[in-house]
């Protein structure tokens, strides 16, 4: 057995988007692979029979990342560019969108229909018509391409990490009939559609959106769309709300997920609502529920998408993070929540069908398998990344939780160089989570892996900020780099503590994103730390808040404060505030499409440090987005661990 290496991430399988059949006989997923000598990733369907215990792949081309059954249960639908007419077309910025239909017995995937925007999402409706979710521009006439030569911004965010500029762009409802081709917009204007959901007979769908002008707001509003007048009528508000997920319980009352963000703003938790379509009235379902509503456990070990929230037999089912952990629920209309799932790790997506329930998880050290749930009892059905497990000497993760206040206990693990012998001095590395309401876990993560195999202990845990621990934990709301900060030096401290064989002169430190935020932090308020590599970060407040795509209502928010009422709070939590304080040699890692947080703020610490003289080093990205190190290119993934890696060794593994 060998170590982990470096680019083992190539060779790892990656599952997403698990779904049952109408009849609960078959399940279809994406097994998603990256390929090197291309730099990209394919995406296959799978077929989990389970009547005969049989898995069986089902596409070949790679370029089927999301899909959708037909009500038949014998038929998938998928959306593809397969022709060299179609993939010059989108190069050029032609809009359309074209699906594939294959049936799961058997047979070659045949085009299905065409649709002249970019879907979305799709629903079957009766009488073989779809309703699709898509993108249209309030700037451009219809099937207008976009201009390349230039850009006009009139509203922000204007652009999206990921997606480019987006200013006038809005998702509309659509009925589309694929007998005669006519496709018929249902919600026109500036009304932007986040989700949709449909009633029990398929003719009527509850949206949830925004109607807005100059400034996407933070909050949203429930639309009833009746498919069969092709009417929409907004459900009345009693008071401003953001809506994550609502689905029908009757005609009259809707099961909904959302908050009033007044007690902890942005990132408050997420609760049930039962709510009155005429009168818009809404009766809180769960009072004492303190925990979000989705994984945030991190890993770099993913790609692809999965449904987070599923309405299915009268049951809401649903994803949250508890401690360290996420688990499967699901909450019946009454407010009485069921887990569903007992193992620890992470729950990255689920099929259900009645009392069958399959989940893509990740269990221990193993990287991602589907697996069947039966009464809490999970049966392994997938073996595609065992051979890491059996190839590869893995670091155990290590629990230590560290109390860091009173009654403040912080959840953290520790990894020992791989070989590690009792006695010897070893580098270490302090690796900061993002969010900040993420978690880190127990589960598989391959940098971490990757330095353990490289001779360095690491430690990692969730300072005040992280998620699965309630509001109030999460809630560092005006206090950026204090209690947090005093977490992560806290911990370390503990650490050193508790493993006498790492060198204390030899620490390095590292994040991205918030983790990047706290990189620039830590090295402008201690010289603890003999090497820094600072990833996607934020190191300026004020030009975070008005320049990114989060920025103008994540910064007021998470600061408290804004440019033209408190300019010094907003400096006074900036890490380029203490940029000339810095000692640290860092290395900086960004990418130059990364519009959640923007190249600049990258440059900014960057050009502090070195007319302060401090060693220092940017690698700049061409191409990538804020999701780099999770699902950029495979080559550029690569050259990324491999600048971080050679910083921490030029500055750690020498005396």
């Amino acid at each position: 057995m060998e170590p982990i290496k470096l680019n083992d991430f190539t060779n790892y399988t990656f599952l997403s988007g698990i779904e049952y059949n109408s009849t609960g006989t078959l399940a279809c997923f994406v097994v998603h692979k990256a390929e090197l000598d291309e730099n990209n990733y394919t995406s296959v369907l799978w077929i989990y029979d389970e009547p005969q215990d049989r898995l069986y792949q089902l596409t070949a081309l790679g370029e089927e990342s999301s899909f959708m059954w037909l009500e038949d249960g014998e038929h998938v639908l998928f959306a593809a560019k397969r022709s060299k007419k179609d993939k010059e077309a989108a190069e050029k910025g032609r809009e359309e969108t074209v699906f594939f239909k294959i049936n799961v017995r058997g047979g070659e995937a045949r085009e299905a229909f065409r649709i002249p925007l970019k879907v979305h999402k799709l629903y079957e409706l009766n009488e073989g018509r779809f309703l699709a979710l898509g993108t249209v521009n309030l700037g451009r006439a219809s099937g207008e391409e976009k201009e390349k030569d230039w850009e006009i911004l009139d509203e922000i965010p204007y652009w999206a990490n990921g997606g480019g500029f987006t200013s006038l762009d809005r998702t509309h409802a659509f009925l589309f009939d694929p007998q005669t081709g006519q496709l018929d917009e249902l919600t026109p204007g500036a009304l932007d559609i986040q989700s949709a959901a449909l009633n029990a007979d398929k003719t009527r769908a509850i949206l949830i959106g925004s109607d807005y002008q100059g400034k996407a707001p933070q909050t949203n509003s429930l639309y009833v769309l009746d498919l069969t007048t092709r009417s929409v009528e907004k459900v009345p508000e009693t008071a401003p709300f953001a809506y994550v997920s609502a689905h029908f319980v009757s005609d009259d009352t809707v099961l909904a997920v959302g908050t009033d963000m007044k007690s902890y703003g942005l990132n408050e938790n997420d609760r049930f609502y039962r709510v009155d379509i005429g009168s818009g009235a809404r009766y809180l379902l769960t009072p004492s529920w303190d925990r979000s509503l989705w994984n945030s456990v991190g890993s770099d070990c993913r790609y692809g998408r999965s449904e987070t929230m599923r309405w299915h037999n009268g049951y809401l089912y649903f994803v949250s993070t508890d401690g360290a952990d996420s688990y499967l629920h699901r909450i019946n209309p009454d407010g009485e929540i069921e887990r569903l799932t007992r193992e620890p790790g992470s729950v990255d997506g689920y099929a259900v069908h009645r009392d069958k329930l399959l989940v893509i998880a990740m269990r221990g050290l193993n990287l991602q398998e589907v697996y069947r749930v039966d009464n809490g009892t999970e049966t392994r059905i997938t073996s595609f990344n065992e051979w890491v497990t059996q190839e590869r000497v893995l670091a155990e993760v290590e629990p230590l939780n560290v109390e860091t206040a009173p009654g403040v206990i912080i959840d953290g693990w520790v990894m020992r160089p791989v070989g590690y012998q009792a006695g010897e001095k070893y580098p270490a590395i302090l690796n900061i989570h993002g969010g900040p309401k993420t978690v880190y876990g127990s589960v598989f993560f391959h940098e971490m892996q990757y330095w353990a195999a490289q001779g360095y202990f690491v430690f990692f845990c969730n300072p005040r900020g992280s998620d699965g621990k309630g509001n109030a934990f999460a809630d560092i709301r005006g206090k950026y780099g204090t209690i947090d900060y005093e977490d992560l030096m806290s911990f370390t401290d503990e650490v050193l503590r508790r493993y006498p064989d790492i060198d204390q002169e030899r620490l390095g430190v590292t994040g991205g994103s918030y983790g990047g935020f706290m990189t620039n932090w830590i090295i402008g308020h201690t010289q603890r730390f003999r090497a820094a590599a600072s990833q996607r970060s934020i190191s300026n407040w004020v030009s975070m808040g008005w320049t990114t795509d989060i920025g103008y209502f994540f910064a007021p928010d998470q600061i408290a404060a804004d440019p033209w009422t408190d300019y010094e709070k907003l400096w006074e939590h900036s890490p380029l505030k203490y940029a000339d304080r810095v000692k640290t040699p860092t290395l900086f890692i960004h990418s130059n499409e990364d519009y959640r947080c923007w190249l600049p703020e990258a440059l900014q610490m960057f050009s502090a440090l070195k007319y302060h003289g401090v060693d220092s080093r940017l690698v700049m990205f061409r191409g990538e987005n804020h999701e780099l190190s999770r699902s950029g290119r495979p080559k550029n993934r690569i050259k990324r661990l491999e600048e971080i890696t050679a910083w921490f060794d030029r500055y750690l593994k020498t005396n």
